[in-house]
């Protein structure tokens, strides 16, 4: 295959619903690591296409929505200042703080702008000196090498007036957590491809191993998700737990190893708090000693603002996979795209978003043959 809609063909995709209806004999839950996966089993009904044994469960891999509170507050109080340029991807405009976001700064003045990459925003602090121009750094494995990056750049162009707003997220220790949490349900994972294709498969076999769960890395497009269920599914009745590279035109043993080392040598490893789901060890990253100079955090000395999310919000768990969008009683009534309580509802990536945009209003229905697949 060379183009991608050959990765819709419903021809192709009928025979892989076939071998998974086929192979699966008793209940499975897979978990979906990745939210742009959501996005493409809620967009084409895959889900309701699978055989009723086959469960998917949606996982935390929305970078924006596990952004926490607390930094989406930092990021509003920098935003405000008024000697500040504050720049970010268009997702994070409408994601909700503790009483605005990012859309409601730039209404009241503040110098909030939408950028494509982080080294548009370095451009920025090189054509305006006089300001102090500071970019979102959020996102999982995949964002990290090109943020470490524009920081490079910066320190060796001397730019004094350019800094990250750092909320870097890692994929493995999330795995961790999600296993050892208290009624976890999950069988197996589809672990996130495009975050394989930068840091490759090292982490994944001894998570496999510990919590005897297969790990299949897997794409994006229709074909991809099925394909990478359907490898799951045969291991699990098969009773394995290995790793798995359903994803080889983009996915490497070893991943990106140039990447790799400039995420090294910009950032370390940390502690991480996940919006709705709490701390977890290890499960990020933040700007190294050489670097700690273009930290925002500390140049604008916003370190200790504490939060406390909607109690009428479960974002957290549809994030962690306890729940459906459709199970909280704010979906689509209280919380919608325009009055979000969650990030998980305004993010490009968020569950609560993928279930609106397609109309998932309410609990699925069973799995009917009939329908037709993907085209």
């Amino acid at each position: 295959m060379k183009y991608l809609d050959e990765f819709n063909d419903p021809q192709l995709a009928r025979r892989l619903l076939d071998e998974i209806r086929a192979t699966a004999t008793r209940p499975w839950a897979l978990m979906e690591v990745c939210g742009g996966q959501t996005h493409s089993i809620i967009r084409h009904g895959i889900d309701q296409l699978l055989p009723q044994e086959v469960e998917l469960i949606h996982g935390p891999g929305c970078p924006v929505c596990v952004t926490p509170l607390e930094c989406i507050d930092k990021a509003l109080e920098i935003a405000a200042r008024p000697d500040v340029i504050f720049c970010s991807f268009g997702d994070m405009l409408r994601v909700p703080g503790t009483d605005r976001d990012l859309f409601r700064v730039k209404g009241e003045g503040g110098d909030v702008r939408v950028v494509y990459s982080p080294l548009d925003a370095l451009h920025l602090a090189v054509r305006h000196p006089q300001k102090q121009v500071v970019f979102f750094a959020i996102g999982f494995e995949t964002t990290a090498p090109a943020n470490a990056m524009a920081v490079h750049q910066a320190k060796r162009l001397g730019l004094a007036n350019f800094s990250l707003l750092v909320s870097h997220v890692r994929v493995p220790p999330a795995i961790e957590a999600i296993m050892t949490a208290p009624g976890c349900r999950v069988q197996g994972f589809l672990a996130a491809g495009h975050v394989c294709s930068v840091m490759g498969m090292a982490e994944y076999p001894e998570l496999a191993e510990r919590y005897r769960v297969p790990v299949v890395v897997t794409g994006f497009e229709p074909l991809d998700i099925l394909e990478g269920i359907r490898r799951t599914v045969r291991q699990l009745e098969n009773g394995e737990h290995r790793v798995e590279n359903a994803y080889p035109r983009a996915v490497r043993e070893g991943g990106n190893p140039a990447a790799v080392r400039m995420i090294e040598e910009v950032f370390e490893v940390t502690d991480r708090s996940w919006r709705g789901i709490g701390r977890i060890p290890g499960s990020g990253w933040r700007l190294s000693e050489a670097y700690r100079a273009y930290d925002a955090e500390h140049r604008f000395d916003v370190t200790g603002i504490r939060t406390e999310e909607p109690a009428e919000c479960r974002a957290g768990e549809v994030l962690q996979g306890l729940i459906k969008p459709t199970d909280c009683a704010a979906f689509g009534t209280t919380c919608t795209p325009r009055t979000p309580l969650g990030a998980t509802m305004v993010s490009s990536e968020g569950a609560c978003a993928a279930y609106y945009l397609y109309r998932r209003m309410s609990p699925p229905a069973p799995a009917c043959e009939e329908m037709n697949p993907v085209g």
